[in-house]
């Protein structure tokens, strides 16, 4: 499995990330099954943003809302991981939801994609290939 990320939103992720390096920083991927076409940045409001990340949830449910109404798909997340590893976390499994979601992690100045699926009754993380595109 495979998506398609810009060269250009990559650096917007990269960058986003490395203005912020003791912090988990998030957003919002929006797009269709292969590509990501936009990323936002969202708040994160958990109690501890250096070792764990919950988008704003205002963010969140406008975002719903405006798929609902037409607009723009939202197909997955994407935070940091202030330790440098683009693995998902223990805590990332246990608060993803199996909804076959992509979740782009970005640490140590790279970028990983995963997609949340059930594995043996929990939510675990396969990997998806990120093929570049120029924009």
């Amino acid at each position: 499995m495979a998506v398609e990320i810009s060269s250009t939103l990559q650096a917007r992720l990269l960058t986003t990330a490395q203005a912020t390096p003791a912090v988990e920083v998030c957003g919002l991927l929006f797009g269709d099954e292969t590509t990501v076409v936009r990323v936002t940045s969202c708040a994160n409001v958990a109690a501890d943003p250096a070792r764990t990340f919950e988008i704003d949830p205002v963010a969140l449910f406008a975002a719903l809302r405006a798929e609902r109404a037409g607009g723009a798909r939202l197909i997955g997340y994407w935070h940091s991981h202030p330790n440098g590893s683009t693995t998902p976390s223990v805590t990332d499994a246990a608060r993803a939801a199996a909804d076959g979601k992509i979740w782009v992690i970005v640490a140590g100045g790279r970028i990983a994609a995963w997609r949340a699926t059930e594995r043996a009754g929990a939510t675990g993380f396969v990997p998806v290939t990120i093929r570049e595109t120029l924009a």
